[in-house]
């Protein structure tokens, strides 16, 4: 990983108001008010810093009295955000990706170690979900995203051309000389199930190889990766939303050690005629699933939470469970449909209860 250009001149913008650096009593909704089922433990002091990247905003939240330079440390992490940017988005025609998506359907393209090991990943995990995630999905997005934007569906004739350049079994991985290339033109790789996730997890080593133990940092509060404690608790805690009433808490989870990421459709959706289609395709079949209404997933680092929630909310709760126990030290909370229509039955698969607690 490079370190961020300049840290001195990034940390002189960011503490002067480029970002934001506030130290708050309550640092938002992405720690939790209280836990229940217990005593409730209050929600310390926080430090607090912003930065925006990748379309959201990404926090680092620190404990007051924490080691003296943790705040310029977490300043420097949250730059590296915008370099990983610059690598992983396709909304910059510069970024490494929009140029390997550019130039692969013409030949192997050399790809930097770091973007190799991540697609090499994104594979991984596909074929460990069935195909339920897939990284090479961009043409498929693209199409969505357009149709979106015109308030309608893709014809039969639109969604069959992009299937036939969508997905990984159009790419080709050279390991030896770190190449991708693609079998033909229209095929692209898009990152967002798991880009965010990633550089969540660069921010959280860049502040723990600095020897800041303690902190919280998440992009768009659904990719979280949480370290040591906080006021007291054995972890932090995470608020989840009633997926059926996104305004109201639901549960509290005491996360330690770990990430957490939650894929849902209760906020991005359009409709067209009767009918609402969220924005969670099937790479599979081309279509929006509404196969549940949220997940979350635990698991050891958060571009794999990030790539498990989505994959996990489009294979429906059966296979979802299955798949969950081909990854070490991960964990599942999944908000099926309501059977009778009104009560919310979550599914827990291999989390830790004593860390989970309802809401009043």
């Amino acid at each position: 990983m490079p370190a961020p250009s300049d840290p001195a001149a990034n940390r002189r913008a960011f503490l002067s108001g480029k970002a934001l650096v506030q130290q708050v009593e309550h640092a938002g909704a992405i720690v939790a008010d209280t836990l229940a089922n217990g005593v409730p433990p209050s929600r310390g002091p926080t430090v607090l810093l912003r930065t925006q990247a990748m379309a959201t905003d990404f926090d680092v939240l620190l404990n007051p009295g924490g080691p003296s330079d943790q705040v310029a440390i977490a300043s420097d992490a949250l730059d590296l955000v915008a370099i990983l940017e610059q690598k992983l988005s396709v909304y910059r025609d510069s970024s490494d990706i929009s140029q390997l998506n550019h130039s692969a359907a013409d030949g192997p393209v050399r790809v930097d170690a770091e973007l190799f090991r991540l697609l090499r990943r994104g594979q991984d995990i596909g074929a460990k979900t069935d195909g339920a995630f897939d990284p090479a999905t961009g043409s498929l997005i693209r199409l969505w995203r357009d149709c979106r934007r015109d308030g309608r569906l893709p014809r039969e004739d639109e969604l069959h051309a992009v299937l036939h350049t969508s997905g990984l079994r159009y790419v080709r991985f050279d390991n030896e000389n770190e190449t991708i290339a693609f079998d033909q033109p229209g095929v692209a790789f898009n990152l967002g199930a798991i880009g965010k996730g990633y550089a969540v997890d660069q921010a959280g080593h860049w502040l723990t190889d600095r020897g800041v133990t303690d902190w919280l940092v998440h992009g768009g509060k659904s990719s979280v990766l949480a370290h040591g404690t906080h006021a007291g608790h054995d972890g932090w805690p995470i608020g989840l939303r009633n997926p059926l009433l996104p305004d109201r808490p639901y549960l509290t989870l005491l996360l330690k050690d770990a990430a957490i990421s939650t894929s849902g459709t209760a906020v991005q959706w359009f409709r067209v005629g009767e009918k609402r289609y969220g924005h969670i395709l099937d790479p599979r079949t081309g279509w929006p699933v509404d196969t549940m209404l949220s997940v979350s997933v635990v698991a050891p680092d958060a571009a794999l939470a990030d790539a498990l929630s989505t994959a996990f909310f489009v294979l429906g709760v059966e296979k979802a469970l299955a798949a969950c126990d081909n990854f070490m030290n991960t964990g599942a909370i999944l908000f099926p449909y309501p059977t009778d229509g009104r009560t919310l039955v979550p599914v827990f698969h291999n989390i830790d209860r004593n860390r989970v607690f309802h809401s009043h």
